[in-house]
């Protein structure tokens, strides 16, 4: 069952001259629900100011969207909150107005139905050939342009394969469709670097945080294809899966290791 509130009132209604609909101009946020609460709201809602800072537009109250959030949680245990911020309805052309009145959406949406032998077992994965553009002044933000995701997920209808890897235009790896990406390579744990594009998800900030508490080494670093496939472990994270391990990349198999095993436990205990 799905609940949705625009601008606080019941409905899934918006006004064709918003922004958002228009430019792609907004902001998105997507919490896992647990037992009615969202997960890592704190964080959510600080990624959220930050972009909405970067855009140049207003940050709607958190309170507001914290009442908002209880109101379609309530009653339901789990799911997805969906938040999405845009800057609001204006006139023609590309200009933001001086004094924007954001449109707000907050929405509660059934779980999607994963098996769960992805997060068990591990998954297959593919490499995208549609390529992510760079540009630093939308780098790490979660905004509403998803044509280059639309346009790789549409690559591929296999089943049996749950996610599409992409690189950016220099063939460096950046993200999955969907996801974030990790390696493991000698004991170290190892992501793609964002100043250039991608999205900086809030499970891939957690999982930074829980490597360094258990004493795992960390870093941010340019990878390619290849540099993932010489990896003894790799798996995906994002906040409704939370970790997914690969277990076949093109030609190459992984086994479900212990840094991955270590990062899931400590992960599914992270309510912050």
């Amino acid at each position: 069952m799905q609940q949705i509130l625009v601008n606080g009132k019941a409905t899934d209604s918006l006004s064709a001259l918003d922004r958002g609909l228009q430019y792609g101009d907004g902001l998105f946020e997507t919490l896992r629900v647990s037992g009615g609460t969202p997960r890592h709201w704190e964080r959510h809602m600080a990624r959220l100011t930050r972009g909405c800072r970067r855009l140049g537009m207003p940050s709607p109250p958190v309170e507001q969207l914290a009442a908002e959030a209880r109101q379609v949680c309530e009653g339901g245990q789990g799911g997805v909150l969906k938040i999405i911020v845009t800057r609001g309805s204006a006139g023609r052309g590309y200009r933001p107005p001086e004094a924007p009145t954001p449109s707000r959406i907050v929405a509660r949406l059934p779980a999607p139905g994963y098996p769960a032998s992805f997060g068990q077992d591990g998954v297959a994965v593919r490499v995208c050939d549609t390529r992510l553009g760079m540009n630093p002044a939308l780098a790490g933000l979660k905004h509403l342009n998803r044509l280059e995701q639309v346009l790789a997920r549409a690559e591929w209808q296999a089943p049996d394969i749950a996610e599409g890897l992409m690189c950016d235009t220099q063939g460096r790896v950046v993200e999955g469709t969907m996801s974030n990406v990790f390696a493991v390579r000698d004991g170290h744990l190892l992501t793609p670097e964002l100043s250039q594009c991608g999205v900086a998800g809030i499970t891939r900030e957690v999982v930074l945080e829980l490597a360094a508490r258990l004493a795992i080494p960390a870093r941010e670093c340019s990878l390619e294809i290849e540099d993932l496939m010489q990896s003894q472990e790799m798996f995906l994270t994002n906040s409704l899966i939370g970790i997914w391990p690969v277990r076949r990349l093109v030609d190459c198999s992984f086994a479900l290791g212990p840094v991955t095993r270590r990062l899931a436990s400590a992960l599914e205990h992270a309510h912050a």
